[in-house]
């Protein structure tokens, strides 16, 4: 058997799964809804959902790839007793991948359009219904929407293409490490903005009453919502990282410093966004409008804010783009356990595949806008499917694959998560991840049931 491939670094493997992990979420829903709903005291809440949700999940994940060497597709197939059909999951787990990127890669390609757009001056002279215009003149041009949704396909794909050190693992070091940089040097610039502290205040200092007047309960089911979907859990998008990993460190620690860059990027979007908006006295938004109305308008007006929208887009483009390298990635994987055939082969058959399976939601929009399902668009529709549906469902296969008798189990589990030096998992959390983790998961999914359908 071909000797699997392996990252060249823990550096590069933080990274790649952090890259995975923080996407457009981070920066146009958590600033928002953690504004609303009380600002520290919101940030609490989520904080105590991802240390005891997030992080066990991404640790099985985590295990689950080194202890298979295997894509998504066939990990269980390696892991599970002969005659259980836990591996079935291998094939929802590649559909989800498949299905997230149809409508990821449109959304990808707005950043790219923005940061050309923002980079040749095109806001310049705008007044504010100028600005929002440019956002629907660029959703009703077929063209415009399939040309950046095929460059991002074509360049992810080339890149995987290149292998896992030499393509993956390379161009998302320096991006994540440019990421970093970009998004302090964007929070400081903010912050810096006369009146900005004001919103500052409004962000990150504790407001029971705000928590209050929307209701406890709203607030904590918020803060689960946003703390399990965040790291992207479910669809095997951190067990393919795992796979080419050594043993030398354990994985809750791994799993520990993932969640934390995520949030660090998260709550840094927000230092980004609530000073540049009190300072403009304009309401922080959620959503595109925040990003591909209000903020567009903001630099508009502020000095330098050619420079400043630019570094904003081309730091959102990379947030996105990061995300789309790793779940392409796993796609690549999936193929080549899949048929044996090579990698290139594999990113070329793709590349065909993805720019055709994407099409419908870069034409959603305009041509195909006329499409209505479930009360939303194609993107919509495929959104709910791939958030509410298969990452609660594939994150409490993978759970109970990894604490029942009837799986992996959790003796074996927990060898492989705590092979290694750094932060071990206890066998005093068997208990909580048997029964109450899974119910969190099954909560999660009914909710999101319930705000789809009632």
């Amino acid at each position: 058997m071909k000797q699997r491939e392996k990252l060249s670094s823990r550096l590069g493997f933080i990274l790649l799964s952090a890259g995975c992990a923080i996407g457009i979420g981070n920066v146009w829903k958590f600033p928002y809804i953690t504004g609303q709903y009380g600002g520290g005291a919101f940030v609490l809440i989520y904080l105590f959902f991802l240390v005891s949700m997030g992080v066990p999940l991404v640790t099985i994940e985590f295990a689950i790839g080194r202890a298979s060497q295997r894509s998504p597709l066939r990990a269980c197939t390696v892991l599970e007793r002969p005659g259980q059909k836990w591996h079935l999951h291998g094939y929802m787990a590649m559909g989800g991948n498949y299905l997230l990127m149809m409508f990821y890669t449109t959304v990808a390609g707005w950043m790219l359009h923005y940061f050309y757009l923002t980079a040749i001056g095109a806001f310049a002279g705008k007044n504010t219904a100028g600005v929002a215009d440019i956002f629907g003149e660029m959703l009703a041009q077929p063209g415009t929407m399939v040309f950046w949704m095929v460059v991002v396909v074509v360049a992810g794909f080339g890149i995987c293409s290149a292998g896992v050190q030499n393509g993956v693992e390379r161009v998302t070091k320096v991006m994540m490490l440019s990421l970093l940089v970009l998004i302090v040097i964007l929070a400081i610039n903010s912050m810096m903005l006369e009146g900005g502290m004001e919103g500052l205040k409004f962000y990150l200092v504790p407001d029971l009453q705000r928590m209050l007047d929307i209701g406890i309960g709203t607030v904590i089911v918020a803060a689960m919502n946003q703390a399990f979907f965040t790291l992207s859990i479910g669809i095997g998008s951190m067990a393919i990282f795992g796979s080419y990993i050594g043993r030398e460190h354990a994985l809750c620690g791994e799993a520990v410093r993932v969640a934390s860059l995520d949030t660090f990027v998260a709550i840094v979007s927000g230092l980004i966004i609530f000073p540049a908006c009190s300072s403009f006295g304009v309401a922080a938004d959620s959503g595109p409008d925040l990003i591909f109305k209000t903020l567009p308008n903001i630099f508009n007006h502020m000095a330098g804010g050619r420079l400043w929208g630019s570094l904003f887009f081309l730091f959102m483009s990379f947030a996105a783009f990061s995300t789309v390298i790793a779940v392409f990635e796993n796609i690549l994987s999936c193929c080549m356990d899949l048929t044996g055939c090579s990698r290139k082969k594999a990113a070329a058959v793709n590349t065909g595949l993805m720019v055709l399976l994407s099409l419908p939601c870069a034409l959603g929009f305009n041509l195909l806008s006329g499409v209505q399902i479930l009360g939303g668009n194609i993107m919509d529709l495929e959104d709910f499917l791939v958030s509410n549906v298969i990452l609660p469902l594939g994150s409490l296969v993978y759970l109970l694959f990894c604490v029942s008798r009837r799986g992996w189990g959790w003796e074996a589990f927990l060898k492989e998560a705590n092979s290694g030096k750094g932060l071990k998992m206890a066998n005093g959390l068997r208990l909580y991840m048997t029964w109450i983790l899974p119910f969190i998961i099954v909560l999660i999914f009914l909710l999101g049931m319930l705000d789809k359908f009632f």
